[in-house]
């Protein structure tokens, strides 16, 4: 088992990603919280956000600090717009998914308990040099890899996301 520290969190300091042309930073893995938690923060462009997806392992919870997020719940997609302040619980086997419909990026940050949904975006997501590096655009690799190794992951990718031509 790992060690488990105190550990200080920084600004512009945690490995970056480029996960679908949203930018996460991993503040705290499993291998830090002893596998409980994992803490990241993102930003998501305008236009962006996830597919429709369910998790069957872990809960997902996120905080808002700037923007916007709109999110798509359950089977009938009930629309909730969350904004700087709001918190969404998106608990496991319940579908969902987010986009950013405003005209700025939203930020926030994103708890997931247990942990383990950060080992799943490091592998398919584009390493970033630093925290403020710019997300790029996805490519038919990677989302080609996102949906062949989600199931080994517990997550259940439902289609792309529904303003995504294809």
């Amino acid at each position: 088992m790992p060690t488990r520290a105190v550990k200080h969190l920084v600004p512009q300091k945690g490995t970056t990603l480029s996960v679908l042309g949203d930018r996460y930073v991993f503040k705290l893995t499993g291998a830090d919280t002893g596998g409980a938690y994992s803490l990241f923060e993102f930003m998501i462009p305008p236009g962006h956000g996830s597919p429709p997806h369910v998790h069957h392992r872990e809960e997902e919870g996120f905080h808002i600090t700037e923007g916007e997020l709109t999110f798509y719940i359950g089977h009938e997609r009930t629309r909730v717009v969350a904004g700087p302040g709001d918190y969404i619980n998106a608990p496991r086997d319940l579908p969902h998914f987010f986009r950013n419909e405003g005209i700025v990026p939203t930020r926030g940050a994103i708890i997931i308990a247990p942990a383990g949904l950060e080992n799943f975006f490091a592998a398919f997501g584009t390493p970033l040099p630093t925290p403020d590096s710019d997300p790029v655009p996805p490519t038919a690799e990677q989302i080609a890899k996102l949906n062949e190794i989600a199931p080994q992951y517990g997550l259940e990718i439902l289609g792309p996301p529904p303003w995504v031509e294809g």
